[in-house]
């Protein structure tokens, strides 16, 4: 089988969440928008014209995939997944994230990859990174 490129018409990033309502006011506040989705048992914030972040219960990926997926629950705040988002203004999306609860790993620095990058953890744990290109 050739080696061709895969062709993607779009990115859809799902973190599993404890509470769905805490979760979705914590990304309004943080990404500074409201979300394009908000229906029980999914939240979909537009990241860009191509991607976004959904929010879904922990319970309700268990319901759907049964006893095959470990359950999420256990994890208990251990890092799941990263959001990377390169954004303007790195330092005030990570203030935002820390003043509406996240914990923070990192602050703002410049990384060797030429980016300057803050790290947290969001409210169940995920690690967000918020980047702009280093000066």
């Amino acid at each position: 089988m050739p080696n061709t490129p895969a062709s993607f018409g779009s990115a859809l990033t799902i973190f599993y969440v404890a509470d769905q309502d805490r979760a979705t006011v914590f990304y309004t506040a943080v990404l500074a928008r409201e979300p394009m989705l908000f229906v029980p048992g999914m939240t979909e914030f537009l990241l860009t014209e191509r991607s976004s972040l959904g929010l879904m219960p922990e319970s309700g990926i268990k319901a759907l995939l049964g006893e095959a997926l470990p359950d999420p629950t256990r994890a208990g705040g251990v890092p799941r997944a990263e959001l990377y988002l390169r954004v303007t203004g790195a330092e005030t999306f990570h203030h935002r994230a820390l003043e509406r609860g996240a914990r923070e790993l990192s602050p703002l620095e410049a990384r060797d990859w030429g980016e300057s990058v803050a790290y947290s953890l969001d409210l169940d744990g995920h690690v967000l990174a918020f980047a702009e290109r280093s000066e």
